[in-house]
């Protein structure tokens, strides 16, 4: 199974890298199944050339799968060297990659692998509160996060930051929403992201589920928590693309921060006023 960002649908995906090098988060069934590791160079090489032969265009390459953005410098530039050599109509090449890749790169390595066609990364925040990160076994505290995202921004790598609605549960609802709309603010990502919770079985949040110890948000409560958020967002360091139009959300929002954030209010108001604007069950999904 390959994942990939919802708005790389179109993007070649080249596995560079199998499964994730932390692959312990409670909430995450994604590569639950696989044994992280790294391809070999020729087996990726050989992927790139197979793919120049068979594509008339390819406009965005993703490198998949959950952190290529772990491999050294040395092996991303050589892929990213061959794809600017075979693809030199690449718009864009992009990536996942994990808080603690990022900070354990120097600004120097970062601005090389922009000159070599890295245009952005997807960092996976999930939220801006340390006692639902350490809940959820993140493995990357608050502070960590924003350094990562204030890195690749400075180095002229656009962030896209996501987080996860629900996240803490009834019990945590509060402060994930305050902190993460402080965050928001704090960090300076380009595009900002909002998922809503849902487990698959081999995710080990779904069996606390089951089990009790862990609450799920109704829709209802998760527009409530959506709505806190963006109450809670100020003036980010810059202004930022917001994104919650993925599948698992009960309401669709989309706007820039700071200057739709009172639109957005208003509609999540509307929307727990009027709860026939909630996406039904049935229709959510991954």
């Amino acid at each position: 199974m390959i994942y990939r960002p919802p708005s790389e649908a179109y993007s070649y995906l080249l596995q560079v890298t199998v499964g994730c090098s932390h692959n312990k988060c409670t909430f995450c069934s994604m590569y639950k199944d696989k044994k992280f590791h790294v391809r070999p160079m020729a087996d990726i090489m050989e992927d790139l050339d197979m793919a120049r032969g068979y594509y008339d265009r390819v406009g965005r390459i993703f490198l998949c799968d959950g952190d290529a953005l772990c491999l050294s410098n040395d092996k991303l530039l050589t892929i990213l060297n061959r794809i600017a050599e075979l693809f030199p109509e690449c718009e864009r090449v992009t990536t996942y990659g994990r808080a603690s890749d990022i900070n354990r790169k120097t600004e120097e390595e970062l601005i090389a692998l922009r000159d070599a066609g890295l245009a952005m990364v997807y960092i996976g925040a999930e939220s801006g509160s340390d006692e639902v990160l350490k809940r959820v076994n993140k493995g990357s505290s608050r502070e960590e996060i924003i350094a990562a995202v204030q890195k690749v921004e400075r180095c002229g790598i656009m962030a896209s930051v996501t987080f996860i609605s629900g996240l803490g549960g009834k019990e945590l609802m509060r402060e994930h929403a305050v902190k993460t709309g402080s965050m928001i603010t704090e960090m300076g990502a380009s595009y900002v992201g909002l998922l809503t919770l849902m487990t698959e079985p081999l995710a080990p949040l779904t069996g606390a589920i089951a089990r009790g110890e862990f609450q799920v948000l109704t829709g209802e409560e998760a527009v409530a928590e959506t709505l806190l958020i963006l109450k809670n967002v100020g003036i980010p360091a810059k202004s930022c693309v917001f994104r919650m139009n993925h599948a698992s959300n009960y309401l669709s929002l989309r706007g820039n921060l700071p200057e739709d954030r009172d639109r957005m209010i208003a509609r999540c108001e509307a929307a727990l006023k009027d709860t026939g604007m909630l996406k039904s069950e049935i229709f959510r999904a991954l």
